[in-house]
């Protein structure tokens, strides 16, 4: 990640999720969601651990839902965004030692600290573009928010000084479209690009995000909602991504944990998708019990316990 990027996940995503290494898809997503209750920051409030375990929850789910990411990080554990690289040196060397290796001298074809300062890389160290006779393909790591990836967004990207590009450095302006998602890659069409033996891509990482994960087009969230508006029905707000709320109607002697669908409004269908159309977002309510309960408060939920016990 970039320098600007606070790493929120030290340990290892399966034991964060509390899952064993070989769980299934639907594993993963139940551990996600049971855990994604428990420390949501609505139902924890001024809770600064809890959220900072919420925050690490995300970030696991996001890369063991995915299953190419999944596959990288089950070869490569902590490392595994720099896998693509690896491969194309021709893993000839031990992972362990091609990661170190890296750390140390900049890999051939880098773009240099020129990316570094752009995107907060760092770790590549600069490179003399010279004279190449098939493009080079290098990879440049950018992160978006959840909010930047389900509208688009637009990155600019600096082309570096070269006999090939005329001895001059270019800045290009790159667009991101909506939809992406961790592991999407977006090629830099410049013009004269390929001439100068530059062959580039950026290779998108979606932070995890304090409201939303996301499942594949859809995107769920947990809001928390009195006891009461559960057993007796009511409106909770549900907030979307765009930053707009809706009006939720909870039926009466609604489960906790009950989960609802809002059609439309997920993430951006795919490329191929009729254009417009969006996944839909998927509301779990959690029940807030009362708190700092009165006398008169108190005796009407005795009252209720006795007239539940009467009918059993």
């Amino acid at each position: 990640m970039g320098r600007g990027v606070k790493r929120i996940m030290a340990g290892d995503y399966y034991e964060t999720l509390g899952v064993d290494r070989g769980a299934s898809e639907k594993d993963i997503r139940g551990a996600y969601r049971r855990l994604a209750r428990q420390y949501h920051p609505d139902v924890n409030r001024g809770d600064d651990s809890a959220e900072a375990k919420f925050k690490q929850i995300n970030e696991a789910y996001q890369v063991l839902s995915n299953a190419e990411d999944r596959k990288k990080y089950d070869r490569f554990g902590s490392n595994w965004r720099n896998a693509d690289q690896y491969q194309r040196s021709g893993g000839g060397a031990s992972p362990r030692s091609w990661f170190n290796r890296g750390r140390q001298r900049p890999e051939p074809g880098g773009l240099g600290d020129m990316f570094g300062d752009i995107f907060g890389g760092g770790g590549l160290g600069g490179v003399h573009v010279e004279d190449i006779s098939a493009p080079r393909r290098t990879d440049v790591p950018v992160t978006v928010t959840l909010e930047e990836a389900y509208a688009g967004t637009a990155r600019t990207v600096t082309m570096p000084a070269s006999p090939m590009t005329g001895g001059a450095a270019r800045r290009l302006e790159v667009s991101i479209p909506a939809g992406v998602r961790s592991g999407s890659r977006v090629h830099i069409g410049a013009s004269g690009q390929r001439r100068a033996g530059l062959d580039i891509y950026l290779v998108v990482t979606v932070s995890p995000h304090k409201t939303f994960h996301r499942d594949g087009d859809d995107l769920a969230t947990t809001v928390a909602v009195p006891l009461l508006d559960m057993v007796l029905g009511g409106e909770v707000e549900v907030p979307m991504i765009t930053g707009k709320k809706v009006a939720l109607k909870l039926p009466p002697e609604t489960e906790n944990g009950k989960v609802f669908r809002l059609k439309g409004k997920g993430m951006p269908l795919k490329r191929g998708a009729a254009a417009g159309t969006h996944g839909d977002e998927l509301v779990t309510v959690q029940a807030v019990l009362p708190k700092d309960m009165g006398p008169e408060q108190r005796n009407l939920f005795e009252q209720l316990k006795e007239l539940d016990s009467g009918g059993m």
